[in-house]
């Protein structure tokens, strides 16, 4: 059986993928499980990490007869209608991201817009995001916020996201949520103590679900001194005051 679908029709399952090393059993809920038990086609956005993430759900799931389309940063959009072919032939797909929920900051957005064009059904399954998880424990306002992704590689258009934050922040009290290449981590936060006022509340959530978990808010002023090392360690950054 090629769906868990209660109806004929295919479906296009969002399966979340872990965000540490976490097992799939200790974050995501026996549904989801069932549904990579299930499904033979899949959309990833990395596909030795999807292939990984399979075995751990299951280790007797026949990862060779499953077929894998990649949709990642480089694809080209004209590729993605035809990923859906097996849902064409009445298959139900699955889109797996490389960690976290797909289609959230995620290339796989745009396999799901075609299938929303198309009229298939659409199943988002329950699952770990970074973005909503540090929001909840960061304690700043969850009723309005953005998330803007990576900050711009160049100094100037760097601190002028920057300063755009701080007005976002200050005029509509919106929470501003971004990441940065693990490997600057630690950068990250030297700048955002030097650009923006000391008062400014920064939230560094790292390793999310991990074993080293840690979510931390404190004013930048006391992040100036403190003593940290995020870097190589999947982090995302809050800022409010």
């Amino acid at each position: 059986m090629n769906t868990v679908s209660s109806t004929d029709k295919p479906v296009l399952y969002l399966l979340p993928v872990p965000l540490s090393d976490a097992g799939p059993a200790e974050v995501m809920p026996p549904r989801n499980i069932e549904v990579a038990r299930s499904i033979r086609h899949f959309i990833v956005e990395n596909l030795r990490s999807a292939r990984r993430f399979l075995k751990k759900c299951d280790r007797s799931i026949d990862i060779d007869a499953c077929s894998f389309v990649t949709l990642d940063e480089h694809t080209d959009p004209t590729e993605v209608p035809a990923m859906l072919a097996p849902m064409e032939r009445g298959e139900s797909m699955a889109i797996v991201s490389e960690a976290g929920c797909p289609a959230v900051a995620d290339p796989g957005a745009l396999a799901v817009a075609e299938a929303q064009r198309r009229g298939y059904r659409v199943v988002p399954l329950i699952g770990p995001s970074s973005i909503l998880l540090a929001l909840m424990a960061s304690g700043f306002n969850g009723q309005t916020w953005a998330f803007a992704g990576y900050l711009p590689v160049d100094s100037s258009a760097r601190t002028a996201k920057l300063h755009e934050m701080e007005r976002l922040i200050n005029r509509q009290r919106q929470t501003q949520i971004f990441i940065e290449t693990p490997y600057r981590n630690n950068r990250l936060i030297a700048e955002l103590c030097k650009a923006l006022p000391q008062s400014m509340l920064l939230c560094v959530a790292s390793d999310i679900t991990g074993p080293s978990e840690s979510i931390i808010t404190m004013p930048l002023g006391k992040w100036k001194n403190a003593k940290y090392d995020y870097d190589k360690i999947p982090t995302i950054f809050l800022l409010y005051s």
